[in-house]
């Protein structure tokens, strides 16, 4: 493979413990031996999986590590002599600040990897994005500061990475668009009727029928508040108004999304539900390289359906328009009182109904106001999460599950 980006390669990768960052090591592993790739893993930060990041640190021999909770620094440190630990809620800014790069994965979930990926911004890394919070929360910041420091976002959701690749088929396919239409699976509850989603058990809500993620992304996909957050994603990603991005229930999650141009025609992209293909192609981009993943076997697919959204059963796909519509902090009030919601539902102290409720409600009651800095995204952040743990503190435990 011949790179068209900066040689060599440094990359850091932001959560690598988890779904995404575990299967972007894959990644670089597989094309730094297929295709000469010469990438060199020189970060790794997690939350709390020690172990984990100690045996990722010794596979890539790694010498910069983050590691968030400052009580397994030791064990970190003493497994890694020789190592740079950083620990500690801002351990994985300090690492992209520290630790000369060229790129960085942001794969860390939830508002934890915003202040990372802005660092990665400031330095004008490229950075493979899976942390959609980055923009849900922070889009009206974000975008100016890609072009005053010269950074690169190449987004890593499949659905985004689907519109990215098919907008950059040619010159002025931008100005062609009509809509983008962004796929949902349709979750473990697609066919289930209200009363039995309220009702699920974090067990029900975390068999996810066609993609392996890691649990909140999981949960957020059987409320459907991924496409929520992944229409306000692509609002910023594409510079698309609300009206420009739509969405489908396609169950078998092999058309990832689609562009549809203002002559009619109608651009996809297609492939089996794996993770590493996106991440491989942001990596890669804008070349590509023999894949790490399965390829298409078209003789046992004997069909595609494409169903519209049921907005009465699944409510969190509507909330992004209103954030789009409202701008300032309403995106970061949004994402941080689902995250608190999703966390409480996990611990099994609130019913799967009152997930997306938690969230709406804290969308209308916490004031949004301009976003003119980080500290507003993580006030607005703070103030959501105070919002739900008033409103549980208020409401009874539900039956143990």
């Amino acid at each position: 493979m011949t790179d068209a980006r900066t040689s060599p390669r440094r990359l850091i990768v932001l959560g690598s413990t988890g779904s995404i960052g575990a299967n972007t090591l894959s990644v670089v592993d597989h094309l730094n031996r297929t295709a000469a790739a010469g990438i060199e893993v020189v970060g790794l930060s997690a939350g709390g999986s020690a172990n984990k990041l100690i045996e990722q640190a010794r596979w890539f021999d790694v010498k910069h590590v983050a590691i968030r909770d400052a009580g397994q620094e030791k064990a970190v440190r003493d497994a890694l002599p020789g190592c740079t630990v950083f620990a500690g809620p801002d351990a994985a800014a300090k690492l992209v600040r520290e630790v000369p790069a060229t790129d960085c994965a942001a794969a860390i979930v939830g508002a934890a990897g915003l202040a990372p990926t802005i660092e990665a911004i400031k330095l004008g890394l490229t950075i493979s994005l899976s942390n959609k919070e980055t923009l849900v929360a922070a889009g009206e910041l974000v975008r100016p500061m890609l072009k005053q420091h010269g950074a690169k976002l190449i987004p890593v959701d499949s659905e985004h990475s689907a519109i990215f690749q098919c907008l950059n088929t040619r010159n002025g396919a931008r100005q062609s668009v009509k809509r983008i239409v962004l796929t949902a699976s349709g979750g473990p509850f697609r066919t289930a009727d209200k009363a039995t989603m309220d009702s699920a058990t974090a067990d029900q809500a975390l068999r996810h029928p066609t993609w392996n993620m890691g649990p909140k992304i999981t949960i957020d996909s059987a409320t459907m508040m991924n496409k929520s957050l992944e229409v306000i994603e692509a609002h910023w990603l594409f510079n698309l108004p609300g009206e420009k991005i739509d969405l489908l229930v396609h169950p078998e999650s092999v058309v990832h999304s689609f562009v549809e141009f203002t002559d009619n025609s109608v651009l996809a992209q297609l492939g089996p539900p794996d993770m590493r293909t996106p991440i491989q192609y942001a990596l890669t981009y804008p070349d590509r390289a023999g894949g790490c993943s399965d390829a298409m076997d078209w003789s046992k697919l004997s069909g595609l359906r494409f169903e519209p959204v049921d907005f009465s059963r699944f409510k969190a796909p509507g909330l992004a328009y209103e954030v789009i519509e409202a701008g300032g902090t309403t995106g970061a009030v949004l994402n941080a009182a689902n995250e608190a919601a999703v966390k409480a539902f996990l611990e099994r102290r609130i019913a799967f109904g009152r997930i997306v409720e938690l969230a709406e409600e804290a969308l209308t009651k916490v004031p949004g106001k301009p976003l003119d800095s980080l500290d507003a995204v993580l006030e607005a952040d703070q103030e959501a999460r105070r919002f739900v743990a008033e409103r549980l503190a208020e409401e009874p435990m539900p039956l143990t599950r």
